[in-house]
């Protein structure tokens, strides 16, 4: 193992992506580069087990080896960490972007908990990265935390309430990854359309995508994270319009179909929210492709409730799903309702998958014989691998450079992906 390049374990969202790039800069800096760093998520239980399987891995295959363990399930139970034997430190959520956190680890021997109140944060700082080890998109943080409390999630204990990063900075940000040779960016954060709630003047979202694509015309493509569809703002859907910059892929937080799920769950939209807002993008971008999460066997949940959200699928025109099935996280209103039998969650689970699976069979399908712009994200003897425009991925039969953008025309489809040759 490399003296300067400490091992990153990264598990769940994008924003966690972004931060463990933090993690690295800041550790190795420190001089932890013989240190495994496990940045853990906690939006289910399952999460918190494979992060506590890495740990234990980590220690068998690397008995000399210091383990720090971080992120959202440190944040919230720092204390089940702290006694695994194969955990030599625990960082929470605010220290562990902070580059004297590592600095400190560096001089402690012993076991080291370093875990604040995530709840007395009241800013978030911006953390300028050089780039993304082995990756031709970045995420960008632009927002930490939530003000909302969905009664299934556990999340803003981990990460605090709502806190968004200046606009400037970010700005800043894409600059320098874009002059590193960064052709795509992912604004990300734990609520996005949020952003700027808590700044002066009150910027919305779409004031900060504009922003962006003004002041960095250099960057050829800009993503967004999940959305709430109630709070998307006016001027990001003009930009959505008009904005070839800002890609025709939107992934949304919907969660169910089935309004006294979603009253239950305290979303803030409701099921014909959810149906109006895809309309209404769809008419604003005729190309627009839509990718959502979905919770199957939420507390109370009945068949009809289910095939609520079934049918969202075909009404909303969903491409990309992500489906869960319900886990009750210990302190959340949800783990104390009536909960759905665990076999009758994960049937749930995978019929909505296997709609899911029939709406991109169905999208790829449409899509053979059109053109598309590739960006490469790796490359080998037989070919190469990126996503489109629409964040579908595609296999290319000619090598090109990660990073690069490519044009191609798409040839066939298979289940997960399509199959393009050189335009």
């Amino acid at each position: 193992m490399s003296e300067t390049a400490p091992q990153l374990v990264t598990f769940g969202c994008r924003l966690n992506a972004y931060e463990s790039e933090v993690i690295r800069g800041h550790a190795a800096a420190a001089g932890l580069g013989a240190a495994i760093i496990i940045n853990t998520c906690a939006v289910t239980s399952e999460a918190e087990r494979q992060a506590r399987q890495a740990i234990r891995k980590a220690r068998r295959e690397n008995p000399d080896a210091r383990i720090i363990v971080t992120g959202c399930a440190a944040q919230i139970a720092p204390e089940k960490f702290a006694a695994m034997d194969e955990v030599d430190a625990v960082l929470g959520n605010e220290e562990k972007l902070k580059a004297e956190s590592y600095h400190a680890l560096r001089q402690a021997n012993d076991r080291h908990v370093a875990v604040a109140d995530i709840m007395t944060v009241t800013e978030t700082a911006p953390h300028l990265i050089a780039g993304f080890a082995e990756r031709a998109r970045a995420f960008v943080e632009i927002q930490q935390g939530c003000d909302h409390r969905c009664t299934f999630c556990i999340i803003p204990f981990g990460r605090g309430n709502s806190r968004s990063v200046p606009a400037g900075a970010i700005v800043e940000q894409i600059r320098q990854l874009v002059a590193n040779g960064l052709r795509e960016v992912v604004l990300t954060g734990v609520d996005i359309t949020s952003y700027g709630g808590d700044l002066p003047g009150k910027s919305g979202l779409g004031g900060l995508v504009r922003r962006i694509l003004t002041l960095v015309p250099e960057l050829p493509r800009l993503r967004l994270s999940s959305l709430d569809v109630v709070e998307v703002d006016d001027d990001l859907k003009q930009l959505i319009a008009t904005e070839e910059r800002l890609m025709p892929h939107l992934h949304l937080s919907l969660q169910a179909g089935d309004d006294m799920i979603l009253k239950r769950m305290k979303r803030r939209h409701l099921r014909d929210d959810a149906i109006r807002f895809c309309a209404e993008m769809r008419a604003l971008r005729p190309d627009i492709v839509f990718g959502a999460d979905l919770i199957a066997g939420f507390p109370t949940e009945t068949e009809a409730m289910f095939e609520n959200s079934l049918r969202l699928i075909e009404e909303c025109g969903l491409t990309f799903l992500h489906v869960f099935p319900y886990s009750a996280r210990s302190g959340t209103p949800a783990a104390k309702m009536p909960q759905v039998p665990g076999p009758v969650r994960k049937d749930r689970a995978q019929r909505l998958r296997a709609a899911g699976l029939a709406a991109q069979r169905a999208y790829f399908a449409r899509h053979v014989g059109a053109p598309a712009r590739i960006l490469i994200e790796r490359s080998e003897e037989t070919g190469s691998f990126g996503h489109s425009e629409h964040f579908a991925p595609v296999a290319l039969n000619f090598q090109a450079d990660p990073g690069s953008i490519v044009s191609a025309h798409i040839q066939a489809a298979t289940d997960e992906h399509l199959v393009a040759i050189a335009a």
